[in-house]
């Protein structure tokens, strides 16, 4: 499993990467790896302000629907475009391209809850 060390982690398996005032939010390559084919994500919630551990959407793959949590608290300021138009783009890059939500953060030191890339690992087994 590929698990960047530049990358916070949580234990619902999304993925947190600081620039600045934002979060950039995905899922892991073991949770893409779990749900198979992902074939929509809805993200309704773009404009809102949300808490860490809230439902942002949802990622529908061929075999399943699962929620996605937002590790970080803040409001949801877009929804990656990219995503919408190819959702198996997670698939392919789930740390990249795959990115799912941008988040203005309403407290940075929600960051300091997450997993480390080491911690993460020790989760996933």
């Amino acid at each position: 499993m590929n698990v960047p060390s530049n990358l916070k982690y949580s234990n619902d398996h999304e993925w947190c990467r600081v620039e600045g005032e934002f979060a950039y939010i995905g899922i892991t390559d073991f949770a893409q790896s779990q749900l198979g084919d992902i074939v929509f994500v809805d993200v309704p919630t773009v404009g809102e302000t949300l808490e860490a551990n809230e439902v942002f959407g949802t990622i529908e793959a061929v075999k399943t629907v699962s929620d996605a949590f937002l590790p970080v608290g803040g409001e949801v300021v877009e929804f990656n475009p990219a995503v919408d138009a190819d959702p198996a783009i997670v698939n392919k890059d789930p740390y990249g391209e795959g990115w799912m939500v941008k988040v203005r953060m309403s407290n940075p030191a929600d960051c300091d809850a997450l997993l480390s890339d080491e911690q993460y690992k020790e989760l996933i087994g």
